[in-house]
């Protein structure tokens, strides 16, 4: 591998509300600091709006897909998330509000066990939330006579609701204090601007969640990561984190891929992979980013313990509809609320929780939740039943005209019928609502991606309450109230996950402590929304971000960790043996071996046994080659070749063994016992080099044992490629078996090779049944009995 070849004081990865706070107090404090984002960078006028553009906006790199939008999809549940240089920012809508203070729970129980604990409350958090609203410049929405500004306000003071305008970080005016107007130049900040592109205030075009084309949000680049960049923070756009190693002498060695700006002659980016060290680790890749991170490098961080993705919630997340509104007027007819028109967030409700008010349930926030301009088309036009008829109104019309021979070339009034009044669009509105749902969910990984199990069944309660309260609304606006398609299936969408790498009391009931340090590996740091133990209730960017500034500003209080480059690279320098192919042909057969492990754990039972509770499972699939058959069979050793794959989803799914050993019936312990020994080297997903080394004792115990002891595989995971006979680290244990019916199977897929390939299999046939014929049919050795002795007589 070589020598890294830099180092600098802190890698931060991402570059969202955790990531870009970090880096900019760092790089303010004259820390040098590199920030890795995986997406690309968005300046105005950037962000997709047509078919063509949107078909490229989404994130799958793997298939050649390097946009904007990140949309997951797991059992329970469905979020969107963002890739691009300022995170979330890009598509949040802009609602910046701090949590309750009675909202920071102690010791809450959970359904399944358990508490949601809060190690740090508002007192902790104000100082830096005053910090974070100084930069962002939130102001609440300046035009009150919003149409759906006013319909959300109206149905809340008629249900005695209580009802705000949130903080929204949005620039309305062109400086601090002056009168807002829509598509004036902003003024630029003294730290300048990342994009060197000019900024509108806000035009009020409901476009907030697609990216906003005239910079009127205050979004993160244009902010933190400008101002970070302005203290000369080195930040990297299309760099995909993978890959951690703790140092020996302190500090971390992050492994990336690096993407090209554009696609090659073949259609496909090229990418570079590349290294870095540092003294300070700053997770912020958000709560999918940083705890999969974690997770896939749990090999290489051991002392994270077992609470890495614990504590998923999806911030209460439910999104509903307002249908087609009644006007209350003498007459009734459209109420006009245009939800397209302003800031997709504009007007809030807050429902008490049970700390607030005895008895109240969870509490919860409803916003109004508007949409881009272009979208009144798509929804209208999508209405067939009603096009049709229109259509089919026009078409009688110039037919009747044609007919009568009546000259009627102004056709306008019957264009205008084809349009339609666009009352639904008109009198329509989504509701978003959020809180504190039930932080029970955990995230692991399946197959090498993420998987979350989370039900909406324990927060049933709190869903149940807040859709009473929408459909309240809906009522009060006599408008129909519809659910989201997905309820019917209890499932819900997200677009603020949490939870993941919580912040605890020990290293048991979280991942990172209350100034966001990992709890075994000093100096790594999450920074994100991975680090909250529980939902924050309203919408959690501006907690995150004050989170953020709260454990930067701790960091930057300890003193400084200073390393010299040789040292480092003598660290990072790669010290694995040759391992080139193994010659040799004769016998192969194809063997399968499943069971579990536990990463932590020593001892093979215990590691099968809390690996079984927990579904930690793990299998081999191995081509067994015997290079030459007779000096297989001569040799003490024994020892023969393994290729093929290991498949365990802690460490990553399935992942190919890039070289093995494996021997048969070697001296155990004394005449009567024999092993078989396996020694795979392979990597984890992450990069992280680990050695399988596995072992089957065949001996004649009392009993019936010849199938236990020829199945069963007794495993620890070793850090690193260590060579055969040599001793490792050990960070995970577990037992394997092989089944029956895969049995039945290996036996089919031996095959000889070379010029005598029926004599190979059978002589190692040959070996192999008289070895067992030793060990549980020779019989044991008598010991020698004493030489008879004549007593003399006494006499």
């Amino acid at each position: 591998m070589g020598a890294a070849a830099e180092h600098v004081d802190a890698v931060v990865v991402g570059s969202g509300f955790g990531a870009s706070v970090a880096a900019y107090r760092l790089a303010e404090a004259g820390r040098s600091v590199v920030v890795l984002e995986r997406g690309r960078a968005y300046p105005p006028g950037s962000f997709a709006r047509n078919p063509y553009e949107m078909s490229k906006a989404f994130w799958e790199p793997k298939d050649e897909l390097f946009g904007l939008f990140d949309v997951r999809s797991f059992r329970k549940i469905e979020s969107i998330v963002s890739a691009g240089l300022g995170g979330g920012s890009l598509i949040y809508a802009n609602v910046l509000l701090r949590k309750d203070e009675r909202w920071f729970v102690h010791d809450s129980p959970l359904p399944g066990g358990g508490y949601e604990h809060w190690p740090i409350g508002r007192r902790d958090l104000d100082p830096h939330y005053d910090a974070v609203e100084q930069m962002l410049a939130p102001v609440p929405n300046p035009y009150p006579d919003l149409p759906k500004s006013k319909a959300l306000r109206d149905a809340a003071t008629s249900l005695g609701l209580e009802v705000f305008s949130p903080p929204l970080a949005v620039a309305f005016a062109p400086r601090p204090g002056a009168e807002p107007q829509p598509k004036q130049v902003i003024e630029p900040p003294a730290y300048g601007n990342y994009h060197g592109s000019t900024r509108l205030t806000c035009r009020l075009c409901g476009e907030c969640d697609i990216g906003c084309n005239e910079g009127s949000k205050n979004t993160l680049d244009h902010t933190y990561l400008s101002a970070a960049k302005h203290h000369g923070a080195d930040i990297r756009t299309l760099c995909d984190v993978y890959g951690i190693t703790p140092l020996a002498g302190g500090g971390y060695e992050v492994r990336y891929t690096r993407y090209s700006e554009g696609p090659g002659d073949d259609g496909k980016r090229g990418r570079t992979e590349c290294r870095i060290t540092c003294a300070h680790l700053l997770l912020g890749a958000g709560t999918f980013g940083t705890t999969s991170l974690l997770l896939r490098n749990r090999v290489g961080l051991p002392a994270l313990g077992r609470a890495v993705g614990s504590r998923f919630s999806g911030n209460g997340d439910l999104l509903t509809f307002c249908m087609d509104a009644k006007a209350t007027t003498a007459g009734g007819g459209v109420r006009l609320i245009n939800g397209s028109y302003g800031p997709v967030i504009t007007t809030a409700i807050r429902r008490p929780d049970g700390v607030d008010e005895a008895g109240a349930g969870r509490g919860y926030y409803v916003e109004e939740a508007g949409f881009p301009e272009f979208a009144n088309w798509l929804i209208e036009t999508a209405q067939v039943g009603s096009q049709l008829q229109r259509t089919v109104s026009m078409v009688r019309d110039l037919l009747a005209y044609r007919l009568k021979r009546r000259n009627e070339s102004t056709i306008s009034a019957e264009i205008a019928k084809l349009i339609g009044q666009g009352r639904l669009t008109s009198s329509s509105i989504p509701l978003l609502g959020m809180g504190r749902d039930t932080p029970d969910g955990r995230i692991t990984l399946n197959d090498g991606e993420l998987d979350i199990a989370w039900t909406s069944e324990t927060s049933m309660k709190y869903f149940d309450a807040m859709r009473e309260t929408m459909r309240s609304i809906s009522d009060t606006l006599g408008a129909e109230f519809k659910d989201n398609p997905l309820w019917w299936t209890k499932r819900v969408v997200t677009v603020h996950p949490l939870g993941g790498a919580p912040l605890g009391r020990h290293v048991h009931e979280g991942v990172v402590d209350a100034w966001g340090e990992s709890f075994g590996h000093p100096g790594l740091f999450v920074v994100d929304g991975a680090a909250l133990p529980g939902p924050v209730g309203p919408n959690p960017s501006l907690t995150i971000a004050a989170l953020s500034d709260r454990i930067t500003e701790h960091l930057l209080e300890q003193p400084r960790r200073r390393r010299s480059a040789a040292s480092i690279a003598a660290d990072v320098e790669a010290a694995e043996p040759d391992a080139g192919p193994l010659a040799g042909s004769g016998t192969q057969f194809t063997e399968q071996m499943k069971g579990f492990v536990t990463l932590g754990e020593t001892d093979p039972m215990t590691g099968w046994t809390r690996g079984r509770q927990l579904a930690q499972r793990f299998m081999f699939e191995l081509t067994i080659d015997a290079p030459d058959v007779e000096r297989f069979v001569a040799s003490s050793r024994h020892e023969g070749t393994a290729t093929g794959l290991v498949d365990c989803d802690l460490l990553g799914g399935q992942l190919p063994v890039k070289r093995g050993w494996f021997n048969l019936f070697v001296a155990g312990a004394d005449d009567r016992t024999r092993e078989m020994r396996y020694r795979l080297w392979f990597s984890d997903l992450s990069g992280t080099p680990i050695t399988m080394y596995g072992f089957k004792v065949v001996r004649d115990d009392p009993g019936l044992d010849l199938w236990t002891d020829t199945s069963t595989l007794y495993i620890t995971l070793l850090r690193g490629h260590v060579p055969p006979e040599a001793d490792g680290e050990v960070v995970g244990a577990g037992m394997l078996r092989i089944l029956p019916q895969d049995f039945a199977r290996q036996l089919t897929t031996f095959k000889g090779s070379g010029q005598t390939p029926l004599r190979a299999v059978g002589g190692f046939g040959a070996f192999f049944l008289k070895a067992l014929r030793d060990v549980y049919l020779k019989p044991a050795p008598q010991p020698e009995r004493p030489p008879t002795t004549t007593a003399e007589d006494p006499s």
